[in-house]
């Protein structure tokens, strides 16, 4: 890969900043969690350079802490991160022809990373794929440097953690409810909260996710026609 010009690397910047403010704070909290529990700095730059999965680094501290099972690890894993499957699918045109550049645009792509390459225009003149590289690489550098910052922060100052991992809890429910006011189909969003309670009942507060994104996933992949259908029906009458 030829070496990005100043230009394009203040265009990523640019376009990257708002995934920097919130890797940075979120990254800082997941490295003081993952130091307080005995794992120094070296551990969170190795997980947050291998792993890179956010919301599920934030899961894996209690796992790796805890004792869990490998198997039991896996399969939260891939519940956690399953929506990852359907990023993949849509990203397969972008990324056709991306040669070595491919492996990285894949293991790199986060949910801010995906929103970024689906809605910002490639500047004129520039490779699409070294484009996408580097916003990924970027994203990715912000991650690392407020984890390995948290980490460092939480070797040399002594304070209170409890509520710190709530960081991530509070991202989602943002996320939730600007979707929430956002879209015209509020029944997955009901569906995803009901089956949460729903197994959180029946399953308690230490085995409920598992069964709860099995669910979510059943029930959507089930209404999923009734939900194209009525988008349809909608777009119909827009058009008339």
């Amino acid at each position: 890969m030829q070496r990005p010009s100043a230009s394009l690397m203040k265009t990523v910047a640019l376009k990257t900043l708002p995934v920097m403010a919130g890797y940075l704070v979120l990254g800082t909290g997941f490295g003081i969690l993952f130091e307080s529990k005995g794992y120094g700095f070296i551990w969170s730059l190795l997980m947050s350079t291998a792993v890179f999965a956010g919301s599920m680094q934030y899961v894996a501290i209690d796992l790796i802490s805890g004792g869990v099972s490998l198997i039991s690890t896996a399969l939260m894993t891939v519940m956690v991160n399953a929506r990852h499957l359907f990023y993949g699918i849509s990203m397969v045109g972008k990324y056709r022809g991306a040669g070595l550049k491919k492996p990285y645009l894949m293991f790199a792509l986060t949910d801010e990373t995906y929103s970024l390459i689906c809605s910002e225009p490639v500047p004129e003149g520039t490779d699409a794929h070294t484009f996408y590289f580097l916003i990924s690489l970027v994203n990715q550098c912000y991650w690392v440097t407020g984890s390995v910052a948290g980490a460092l922060l939480g070797s040399l100052i002594t304070f209170e953690t409890a509520g710190l991992d709530f960081a991530m809890t509070a991202l989602f429910i943002s996320i939730f409810t600007e979707q929430w006011l956002t879209a015209k189909n509020h029944l997955p969003a009901l569906i995803g909260a009901g089956a949460t309670l729903l197994c959180l009942i029946l399953f308690g507060a230490d085995s409920f996710l598992i069964p709860a994104m099995l669910v979510i996933i059943t029930a959507m992949c089930s209404i999923r026609p009734l939900i194209e259908k009525a988008e349809a029906k909608e777009g119909e009458n827009r058009a008339e």
